[in-house]
């Protein structure tokens, strides 16, 4: 069991810039040992037989077939332009 010191959470609290108070360093100190103590529980587990993962669940991408459809003309599209020009949209220059 590895215990953490008040200068340690001080330095990781200026590397984090996080301006602590007296008492905010003692409480931080036990919360931190606690969670180490815990992650040092998990040292107890046979993990011999497990395989690594990135994801405990087994993710893929569902994805379509990318397949040409029909779609609406360039009549209908230019309908309900605020403005166009020569069948294309026209859209304020945001170059000067």
């Amino acid at each position: 069991m590895a215990e953490i010191s008040k200068e340690q959470v001080k330095h990781v609290a200026h590397l984090a810039r996080l301006a602590l108070s007296e008492d905010e360093v003692e409480k931080m100190t036990k919360q931190l040992g606690d969670i180490i103590d815990y992650a040092e529980l998990l040292n107890e587990l046979d993990t011999d037989n497990v395989e690594p993962t990135t994801h405990t669940l087994d993710l893929k991408n569902v994805m379509r077939k990318d397949e040409p459809r029909k779609w609406i003309n360039k009549e209908d599209a230019l309908k309900n332009a605020p403005d166009q020009q020569a069948g294309q949209f026209r859209v304020p220059s945001i170059l000067e």
